[in-house]
C-alpha cells in the first residue's frame, strides 16, 4: 500500500509541473501576441475575442451579481438616510402644523371679539387668559391687564361671543375676573323677546339659573338672555346667553361664551358705572348731595 502511494506521487508531481509550465507559456504567448503591433496579429486577436468573451458569460455571472448586490445595497443605504430625512422634516411639518392650528384659532378667536358689535360709546381692552383658579368651589381667571392699562373693578369682560364675567381684584399687571358661573354673581338681565327681568345666579355649574322671574310663562327656551343694566353694574344689552329647560324643569342660561377655550377676554371700560371701592363689593348707586344734607341736619328747635 505504501508502494502504490509512492508511485502515485512520482507520477502526479511532474504532471502538475508540466501543466503550470504549459499554463506560464501561455500566458506568456498571449501577452506577446498583445503586444505586436501588426495588422495580421490584430486580426487574431479580434477574431479570438470574438470567439471567447461570449462564452465566459457564465464565468461573469458571479461578478456582475456581486456588483448589482453592491450597487442595490448602496441604494438602499441611500433610500434609508433619504428616509431619514423625510421622518425629520414630517416631524417639523408636524410642529409647524400644531403651530399653524394653534395661530389659526386665537386668529379666529380674535375675529371673533372684532366682530361683536357693542355700544359705539363702549371703548375696550384684550387681555390674553394666564391661569383659572382651578377650584370646584371658585369660578374665575386671570388676565394680563391691571391698573397700568387702566382697569377698574367692576367692568365686564367678554370672549368673542357673549358675557364672561366682570372684573374683581386689579393689580398693577393683571386683574381676576369672577366668571358668570361662579357662585357668588348675580346678573340683573332681560329676556327677549318677552321683555322679562330676571337674575342669572351663578351656582358654580356651566348652566346658572334664571331666579326672580316676574312671569315664566311668557318665556321659552331659546329665548335670548341680554344684560339690563339695572343698578348700573353692567351696560345694557350685552350678550348672556339663551334660556334653556334642565330636567327637573327649572330653567337656566345657556352661556354665549365658550367657556372651555377662553384664551383672550375683551375688558370693556364703561366709565359711566359706579367704581367699585373694594374688590367683590355691591355696585350702589350715589346718594345725592341734597339728601344727605337733610338727613345729617339736625332738626331745629
Amino acid at each position: 500500500m505504501a508502494k502504490n502511494g509512492t508511485n502515485s506521487e512520482d507520477y502526479t508531481t511532474p504532471l502538475r509541473r508540466l501543466l503550470l509550465a504549459v499554463v506560464i507559456l501561455c500566458l506568456l504567448g498571449l501577452f506577446f501576441i498583445w503586444r505586436i503591433d501588426s495588422p495580421r496579429v490584430e486580426r487574431f486577436r479580434a477574431a479570438v475575442i470574438d470567439t471567447v468573451i461570449p462564452s465566459f458569460d457564465w464565468a461573469m455571472a458571479p461578478v456582475t451579481a456581486t456588483v448589482n448586490i453592491v450597487r442595490d445595497f448602496r441604494s438602499y443605504q441611500r433610500i434609508y438616510e433619504q428616509n431619514q430625512e423625510l421622518r425629520r422634516e414630517l416631524r417639523q411639518m408636524t410642529a409647524w402644523k400644531e403651530a399653524a392650528l394653534q395661530l389659526e384659532q386665537e386668529n379666529a378667536k380674535l375675529r371673533d371679539l372684532n366682530n361683536v358689535r357693542l355700544d359705539p360709546r363702549l371703548t375696550y381692552i384684550t387681555g390674553v387668559v394666564l391661569a383659572d383658579s382651578g377650584s370646584p368651589f371658585r369660578q374665575s381667571v386671570l388676565i394680563n391687564v391691571g391698573s397700568r392699562d387702566g382697569i377698574v373693578d367692576g367692568w365686564a369682560t367678554m370672549d368673542g361671543t357673549g358675557l364672561v364675567g366682570r372684573i374683581s381684584g386689579v393689580g398693577p399687571n393683571t386683574s381676576r375676573v369672577i366668571m358668570l358661573t361662579d357662585a357668588t354673581s348675580r346678573i340683573p338681565a332681560t329676556i327677549q323677546p318677552s321683555g322679562q327681568r330676571a337674575l342669572i345666579v351663578g351656582d358654580n355649574t356651566s348652566a346658572p339659573p334664571i331666579d326672580f322671574l316676574e312671569n315664566p310663562d311668557q318665556v321659552r327656551p331659546g329665548d335670548r338672555i341680554v344684560t339690563s343694566g339695572d343698578g348700573d353694574v353692567f351696560p345694557p344689552g350685552l350678550l348672556i346667553g339663551q334660556v334653556a329647560q334642565d330636567p327637573g324643569g327649572r330653567l337656566r342660561t345657556r352661556l354665549a361664551a365658550d367657556y372651555e377655550r377662553l384664551e383672550f377676554l375683551r375688558v370693556l371700560r364703561d366709565h359711566g358705572a359706579r367704581r367699585v371701592s373694594s374688590p367683590s363689593a355691591l355696585i350702589l348707586p350715589e346718594t345725592p348731595p341734597g339728601i344727605t344734607d337733610a338727613a345729617t341736619a339736625e332738626p331745629q328747635q
